[in-house]
């Protein structure tokens, strides 16, 4: 029964083993030990004069001793198959020979061409003209349409073609020189079964075929197979016959002769230099190796170009990296930063759009599927792009539906972003559509043949034209060479940031560690002043209402003075800032002189610290301490514009240098060297305390910064207003702070009042009744209470914000004229603010009623 006929029948010819050679030439293959004629091809009796069948001889009686002794020579010389050893001009029989030999498998096989008048160096002038001028073709379209001339002229072939394979071993015709009145097949396509798969392997195995005549005779190899029945390997032999497929293929096209030259890039077949003849052609064995010679060059040429464009590719994506890496130093952001770089990323590869998918966030640039199909393909990509850089130019091959969207989206370059298959960078083209010129019918028949049951080659090469829709201009090799070097860029682009999130965590985590500690010391210290102060004894002519006064005067100034230390991001006053941190003691022990100077932020607050343990250290075992003690604290501009304080403490207890050096000591004698490379000096004297602190110049601001916008002083305006009938609303998260503002409101008049915890509860009481003026706290734990205060604006009631908060960030410039209460307040500093939203019947966001 005979067997079916399909793609694979060609396949499976055993090109390689074909029993026979070219009849112009003849064979013969020996053992390698001694040399014993195995087999011949059946004209080497007559063909080479000699006197007995070769086989079962040894060679040496048949061609003589010298001539084995050389052939061992060149033999020895040859390391590969790949490359047989040459012999030019043999004498043997009656004619001259050239001769070729190389050993596989074991078995010696020796070639004999009849020898060509050639002179010697003509092999070497052939390869180095074809060289000299190729060498200098670096661009891809001027090599193609040179190197077939550049043949043409030398071997004198009727046409010579350059063809190119695609990644789906089509090929197409790139280059073309042939006599003029023959049809031209540049720019035609041809199907992959053109080239069977057997017939590639050996095209890369041996670089070099000739076919001297189509239709001529061949030579028959006996015996066909040895005593194991093993048939004779000619995979390297240039005489070798051609399939009798092949040989009516090219009858067909009306060739008489031919020679293919493979180019091999990066180990792979790139192409072929294939040469027809309309009439048979013998080339000499100097023209076969200078071509052979010249197709190894071209092969290594077009790998080094091949390598330059990647490494031009690299190059480009390397420095577009190296910025976006310069740039990501300063973005926290690094998702952000990839998606606000797509357009330039766009640049990298010719395309018509880019996406990232990013931890299932789409982010698209210009020509892209639909938002709705990218959960499914990037699920499609995770099965087949998973680690490495995946091309597809027929999206609709990978999903189906992909063909509803090919005007926008075509074909896919994808660069996977992290080793799990999760996020994807898309580089997508339109659909093109093309009209492919193929050299005939790629379709194969299933006819059989005059050899018998397999697929027939095609009789006519009339172009066939195929128009293919659905898909995008294919992705070249430098286009994968750039998403590849994007791949590993990318990579490290991400890699560098979660490096430094990590570093950044760790700095924060100690910066974190120091405000606790810093906190925990002040928070101890103002506890023991605090402490200090309820302590006190009062005088005897003092009544309790006036020590209480006193002693919440005295803690109402170390909130304010807390509250700067916050609030100084922008610097500030130094004597401002000595004013609030000395603020709760006695006027008449502190004599201040000196001009008021600025302190930029970061001087502002480490002065902050350093000044509030001098007065801190002064109230609790210095010259504040007791009555009668004095503190002097001077501060000038040196000659080279740095700002020195200098801190005189006089009349107080005695004073002994601390015998263990705590924070607050540490901070006293580092802080001012370490954050602003100025000098700090603390002497402990008898008569008390003396400190000398040098500011650098370049810490010192020229002009002192603006009062925050709506910050209420807290001593009140001499004008007293009454609230008879008033209704206030307190929105306070906090119930004790709530109980005492509850009592201040009371005590300037206001007969009613609803408190509330949250934002919804006020929005509902306003909904119930709207009140005369509200206090609104900023902050609310789980929220804020801006929403209050904008229906608060819409309904024209005024209000003011409360807030225990360093700053106001949070609260909107639209809202910055509304006055600003800082936590702790007192009654006189609630009266002042209200008074100025109410007592001049102020609106909040409109102008005043008439």
């Amino acid at each position: 029964m005979a067997s079916s006929v399909d793609l694979t029948t060609c396949d499976r010819e055993p090109i390689h083993i074909p029993g026979s050679i070219q009849s112009h030439g003849v064979l013969i293959a020996c053992s390698g030990g001694d040399m014993r004629v195995l087999r011949c091809s059946d004209n080497a009796e007559q063909a080479l004069g000699l006197a007995s069948d070769p086989i079962g001889q040894r060679l040496a009686d048949l061609v003589g001793e010298a001539l084995v002794h050389d052939l061992n020579n060149a033999l020895a010389k040859s390391s590969t198959p790949r490359r047989p050893s040459l012999m030019r001009s043999i004498p043997l029989g009656s004619r001259l020979w050239d001769i070729a030999v190389h050993a596989q498998a074991g078995t010696v096989i020796v070639e004999f061409e009849a020898a060509s008048a050639d002179a010697p160096d003509s092999t070497l002038e052939i390869a180095r003209a074809l060289i000299a001028r190729t060498q200098s073709l670096v661009e891809p379209k001027t090599l193609s349409q040179s190197v077939p001339r550049l043949l043409q002229a030398l071997l004198g072939y009727d046409r010579v073609m350059l063809y190119e394979f695609a990644a789906d071993d089509s090929g197409k015709v790139i280059g073309e020189a042939k006599v003029p009145h023959l049809e031209s097949f540049l720019g035609q396509h041809f199907p992959a079964a053109d080239i069977p798969k057997q017939a590639r392997d050996l095209y890369i195995k041996n670089t070099i075929r000739v076919i001297s005549d189509a239709s001529g005779p061949s030579s028959a190899i006996r015996p066909e197979r040895d005593a194991s029945g093993e048939p004779l390997d000619l995979s390297y032999a240039h005489l070798r016959s051609v399939s009798p497929i092949h040989l009516e293929y090219l009858r067909n096209m009306g060739v008489g002769a031919s020679m293919s030259i493979s180019i091999i890039v990066n180990g792979r077949l790139w192409g072929l230099l294939a040469c027809h003849h309309y009439a048979p052609k013998v080339l000499t064995m100097a023209q076969r190796t200078a071509a052979e010679l010249y197709g190894d060059f071209l092969s290594l040429h077009l790998t080094a170009m091949h390598h330059r464009r990647r490494a031009e590719a690299s190059i480009r994506a390397r420095v577009l990296l190296d910025k976006m890496l310069a740039e990501m130093s300063f973005q926290h952001d690094v998702e952000q930063f990839l998606r606000q770089s797509l357009p330039t990323i766009s640049t990298l590869v010719a395309c018509d759009g880019v996406g990232l998918w990013l931890n299932g966030v789409w982010t698209p640039y210009g020509s892209t599927p639909p938002a709705a199909v990218m959960p499914r393909l990037a699920k499609v990509m995770s099965g087949l792009a998973q680690n490495a850089v995946m091309a597809t130019h027929a999206l609709f091959d990978l999903m189906p539906n992909a063909m509803a969207f090919v005007a926008e989206a075509a074909g896919a370059l994808v660069v996977p972003l992290s080793q799990l298959p999760r996020d994807y960078l898309f580089f997508f083209r339109k659909e093109k559509i093309q009209t492919l010129e193929w050299g005939g019918d790629p379709n194969k028949t299933y006819a059989s043949g005059p050899m018998g049951d397999r697929l027939s080659p095609r009789k006519s090469f009339a172009v066939w034209k195929e128009i293919v829709k659905g898909q995008s201009d294919p992705w070249s090799e430098d286009d994968r060479t750039t998403a590849e070097a994007l791949l590993t860029g990318l990579r490290e682009v991400i890699l560098r940031h979660t490096e430094v999130l990590a570093a950044e965590r760790k700095r924060a985590e100690v910066r974190q560690r120091i405000l606790n500690d810093e906190l925990n010391h002040r928070v101890k210290n103002i506890l023991a002043l605090i402490k200090s102060l309820v302590n006190q004894k009062p005088d005897d002519r003092e009544t309790l209402e006036g020590f209480m006064g006193s002693l919440r005067g005295r803690i109402l100034a170390l909130s304010n003075a807390h509250d700067q230390v916050v609030r100084s991001e922008g610097g500030g006053s130094l004597r401002q800032l000595l004013m609030a941190e000395l603020s709760p003691y006695d006027a008449n022990q502190i004599v201040l002189d000196g001009p008021d100077v600025g302190l930029d932020s970061r001087a502002y607050s480490v002065m902050a610290l350093v000044l509030h343990e001098l007065a801190t250290n002064a109230a609790k075992y210095g010259a504040l301490s007791v009555v009668g003690g004095k503190l002097e604290i001077g501060f000038a501009a040196e000659e080279d514009g740095s700002c020195t304080i200098r801190w005189v403490e006089s009349g107080g207890p005695r004073v002994r240098s601390p015998t263990r050096k705590g924070f607050g000591s540490v901070l006293l004698d580092r802080s001012v060297p370490f954050d602003l490379n100025g000098t700090s000096e603390v002497v402990y004297g008898e008569s008390g305390v003396s400190a000398k602190i040098n500011i650098p110049a370049r810490f010192l601001m020229e002009h002192l910064p603006a009062r925050e916008p709506g910050a209420v002083e807290r001593q009140p305006s001499a004008d007293a207003i009454d609230f008879p009938r008033s209704s206030a609303l307190l929105v306070e998260d906090q119930l004790v702070i709530a109980l005492d503002v509850e009592e201040m409101l009371r005590g300037i008049g206001v007969e009613t009042s609803v408190t509330v915890a949250t934002a919804q509860d006020a929005l509902k009481a306003i909904t119930h009744s709207a009140p005369d003026f509200a206090i609104l706290d900023v902050n609310l734990g789980h929220g804020t209470s801006l929403s209050v205060a904008e229906e608060l604006i819409r309904l024209k009631v005024p209000f003011i914000f409360a807030t225990g908060y360093g700053d106001s960030t949070m609260i909107p410039a639209a809202m910055g004229a509304v006055p600003i209460l800082r936590k702790p307040y007192t009654e006189d500093c609630l009266r002042e603010a209200l008074r100025r939203v109410v007592g001049t019947d102020a609106r909040v966001g409109v102008d005043p009623a008439p």
